[in-house]
């Protein structure tokens, strides 16, 4: 294939990635873009492998994290063209682990079923470097792609990652089929369609509970504005005497300043005795740190966020500068100290602040404990994606919180500042959701789960290394077998 033919199939499959997350449930499009990258690269050079893993990772990142651009220009002041080409950096800079993970496989193994075989390992090592290194950023990974359709049987077993690689192998099989090698095409094709077959009941009821989760749809530019403070509270406390379920969730930074700094009048109209409520503020002071929090009114209860976002809660080491121009408040915070879940209503929530839902092994043991302090029957996420817009990111988001919902059989209940509100239930089904900027309050009630996973066990016990390590020896296997 010439090398330009080459370069525009592979952007054009990346786009062809993208699509295949939400809002569409287009999970065959994630194969087929896959499968239209690895038949190039099966006969291709090292050099023509590595760009088209990097064209093929740009044009998918780009166009699934344009979003990122709203933040940057529109409220943090960067102009355009700035801020279009750091998304365009970032899309770059993580296509490089496509680029090295395929370009070094074409190094090491030569053209051929064993080169096509070893691909899928080799996405999967790509995939796993860029969820963990550098504090990891592992938004729209291949495997969300399927929460729904035949993979999404695998998730209760081996988890986003896990499927991410059966993705692979999937696609790999249907170029072997191109290549004819009967023999390796059946278990590339039916391994990932094993899913179908596999048990899936792992986790019991531990009863309802209902919910009110708040959508204040305060606009991003509005949100810190000191003159339309009072009236968003305002609107924020009427919503929560609204509420009519046990407790009362609301998004993230909710109350966008230190908890310390609200006046007490304020703060008892938000509490109800009656009524618990998880608050989303800010714990702590300038010396010690702020943490992005939220706090059950009315008792002892805060849970911090832990898992930061680089840029808008932490400065990498040498962005100091890029992060003064967007003028992000409160943008380098502390890391909070581990919470258990909040015992409420006869169920056990556990908090997840904006995207710390999307490294599920660092809040697993909340769904590997089957009893005690420590195990969650509820999962509750709270986010602000204002600063991102309404297309793709909510849904983006929504799809990231159903396989966490799969992968350890646990609800997922979303409050968030101008969508996507939701329930999910423990089979990844969404069940109720809010339209984005309407405000309101969702109502909705919510089975809890107790029980335990085979993912959520393993990955309690050894973490992502189990992965990491087949991956190597799969590869191994093959450049050995090639040689």
């Amino acid at each position: 294939m010439r090398l330009g033919v080459a370069a525009a199939v592979a952007l054009a499959a990346g786009l062809l990635q993208t699509a295949s997350f939400a809002p569409t449930e287009a999970w065959w499009a994630q194969i087929a873009a896959l499968a239209l990258l690895f038949g190039m690269v099966a006969h291709a050079t090292p050099r023509v492998a590595a760009l088209c893993g990097v064209l093929f990772g740009f044009s998918w990142l780009a166009s699934g994290l344009w979003w990122l651009h709203i933040s940057m220009h529109q409220f943090g002041g960067i102009p355009w063209a700035l801020a279009a080409l750091a998304v365009g950096l970032l899309a770059a800079f993580l296509s490089g682990y496509y680029a090295l993970a395929l370009g070094l496989t074409a190094r090491w193994i030569n053209p051929g079923r064993w080169r096509l075989l070893a691909l899928a390992p080799a996405w999967l090592l790509a995939e796993l470097a860029r969820a963990t290194w550098f504090s990891g950023f592992p938004w729209i990974a291949s495997g969300y792609a399927h929460t729904v359709g035949p993979l999404a049987g695998w998730a209760p077993w081996i988890g986003i990652y896990g499927i991410t690689a059966l993705a692979a192998l999937a696609a790999a099989g249907l170029v072997l089929l191109r290549e004819r090698a009967w023999a390796w095409t059946a278990p590339a094709l039916l391994l990932p369609l094993a899913g179908l077959l596999l048990p899936q009941d792992f986790t019991a009821s531990s009863g309802r509970i209902a919910v009110s989760l708040v959508q204040p749809s305060i606009p991003q530019d509005q949100k810190f504005d000191a003159a339309r403070f009072a009236a968003n509270l305002e609107a924020l406390a009427r919503l929560i005497e609204s509420a009519k379920g046990q407790v009362v969730i609301t998004p993230e930074s909710v109350v966008p300043l230190p908890l310390g700094e609200l006046d007490r009048a304020t703060l008892v109209r938000l509490s109800n005795p009656e009524r618990p409520a998880l608050l989303g503020a800010f714990l702590g002071n300038a010396d010690e740190g702020f943490v992005n929090s939220v706090v059950g009114l009315g008792t002892d209860y805060h849970y911090g966020k832990r898992h930061l976002l680089p840029f808008g809660e932490f400065i990498p080491p040498g962005f100091g500068w890029f992060v003064r121009a967007m003028n992000i408040p409160l943008d380098s915070q502390a890391r909070g100290q581990h919470q258990r879940p909040w015992a409420v209503a006869g169920q056990r929530l556990r908090p997840l602040i904006c995207y710390e839902d999307l490294f599920g092994e660092d809040f697993v043991q909340s769904a590997a404990s089957d009893s005690g302090p420590e195990a969650a029957t509820v999962f509750v996420n709270v986010s602000n994606l204002a600063w991102f817009g309404t297309v793709m990111v909510q849904d983006q988001h929504l799809q990231f919180s159903q396989m966490r919902a799969l992968e350890f059989q646990r609800p997922v209940v979303r409050s968030t500042n101008t969508g996507a509100t939701a329930v999910v239930d423990y089979l990844g089904h969404i069940t109720a959701r809010m339209p984005a900027l309407e405000r309101g309050v969702l109502e909705a009630t919510v089975d809890g789960r107790t029980g335990t996973t085979p993912y959520a066990r393993w990955l309690n016990a050894l973490g992502l290394w189990p992965l990491w390590g087949l991956a190597l020896l799969t590869l191994m296997g093959l450049k050995k077998a090639a040689s």
